[in-house]
């Protein structure tokens, strides 16, 4: 498969691939440069509650987090 770099600098990933890696807009990707002809393109994992920690932190009225209570039951058995 092959593509072209845009007039930007952008690189349109083929739809084959970005459907069978299931990415997504908005993905972040590292870009490293291993020789004169051979370019990198890693997707850079991040949990899905990424910066909800931050966003907590920052909020401007203090809070505090409670201890949640013990859940004594019995797992389900299938």
């Amino acid at each position: 498969m092959t593509t072209i770099l845009s007039q930007k600098g952008q690189i349109v990933l083929p739809g084959v691939i970005r459907d069978q890696l299931q990415l997504q807009p908005g993905d972040d990707f590292e870009v490293t440069v291993e020789d004169e002809d051979t370019i990198t393109l890693r997707r850079i994992a991040h949990p899905a509650n990424r910066g909800l920690v931050d966003l907590l932190l920052a909020c401007p009225a203090s809070f505090e987090i409670t201890d949640r209570e013990k859940d004594d039951t019995a797992p389900l058995t299938f």
